[in-house]
């Protein structure tokens, strides 16, 4: 990352930081990728939610790592992945972030794993790139009408502030402590699972210079994110659709999910919410490292 960028408040044990840097010709249009890499073994690459970043799966990681070689991105513009001036959030883009670290790596047999937004750029890297994926692992995928919206009332106000003409780039700058811990508690059954330094992390990197245009970019993306769906069913490799009993997504639109991906396991995860890598990570550990 650049030297006068913030560094990360925390570190996952066994992971190591490295960067991807724009391909040649295209500086201006892609910026450095930042990702964590850590374990051994097959590659499993991990796709984070909408306004988070790499450290979202720090309970997930060391579960896993003994079984893969895992690799968390920072999706462009988000955590600290490069800002860069005009760029565009909607899915294709971020879907060409994930498709960099694949071919830049020249990573064979992956599985993906991907959370909320990343479980949609997780299915459409897949179709895209069928000789490069073995696996799907798509974890309570955002591609619903209203998206965190549907939260609750604190999430509904903030979200359409952001969105709103005008005022929106003023409003995506200001995160208040309190209101954003209670937004993300609302994607999670267990309140306890949003620890502080998590909170302290994410608050970092909303404050760096540019990041509200990001924030805001990523929330007027969700009709890209719903038009994705359209791609699920070119998806070559086996899938595994995970949810939450109270994620955000209503059963019509996990049925119409699972209607588009016929051939997928389904597993709906008791109690939990829409950050099931923060709240049960032993689940996707499980998931992972079992037998097929």
């Amino acid at each position: 990352m650049p030297l006068h960028e913030s560094r990360p408040t925390m570190h996952i044990p066994g992971t190591t930081t490295h960067t991807i840097a724009p391909r040649p010709g295209h500086r201006g249009h892609e910026g450095t990728l930042r990702y964590l890499k850590a374990g051994a073994g097959a590659p499993l690459v991990l796709l984070h939610t909408v306004r988070t970043q790499a450290e979202h799966f720090r309970l997930l990681i060391p579960l896993i790592a003994d079984h893969y070689t895992v690799y968390a991105l920072d999706l462009p513009g988000m955590g600290y992945s490069e800002i860069v001036p005009g760029a565009s959030y909607d899915e294709p883009a971020m879907r060409a972030g994930v498709e960099r670290l694949l071919t830049e790596l020249d990573l064979h047999d992956v599985t993906l794993v991907g959370e909320s937004m990343g479980a949609v750029l997780a299915l459409t890297t897949a179709a895209d790139l069928p000789e490069r994926v073995r696996r799907v692992v798509a974890v309570n995928a955002y591609d619903f009408p209203d998206g965190i919206a549907r939260s609750g009332l604190l999430a509904r106000v903030v979200v359409g502030g952001v969105l709103a003409p005008g005022v929106g780039p003023v409003i995506a700058g200001v995160e208040p402590r309190a209101v954003f811990r209670r937004i993300l508690q609302g994607g999670l059954g267990d309140k306890r699972a949003l620890r502080e330094d998590y909170v302290d992390e994410l608050l970092q990197v909303g404050s760096r210079p540019g990041y509200p245009t990001v924030a805001r970019g990523v929330y007027q993306a969700l009709p890209s994110l719903i038009a994705a769906r359209s791609r699920y069913p070119e998806v070559k490799a086996p899938v595994h659709l995970v949810y939450g009993e109270m994620d955000w997504s209503r059963p019509s639109d996990r049925e119409a999910d699972k209607k588009l991906l016929p051939a997928a396991d389904f597993t709906q995860v008791p109690q939990a919410g829409h950050f099931i890598a923060l709240e049960r990570p032993d689940v996707l550990a499980d998931l992972l490292t079992s037998p097929a």
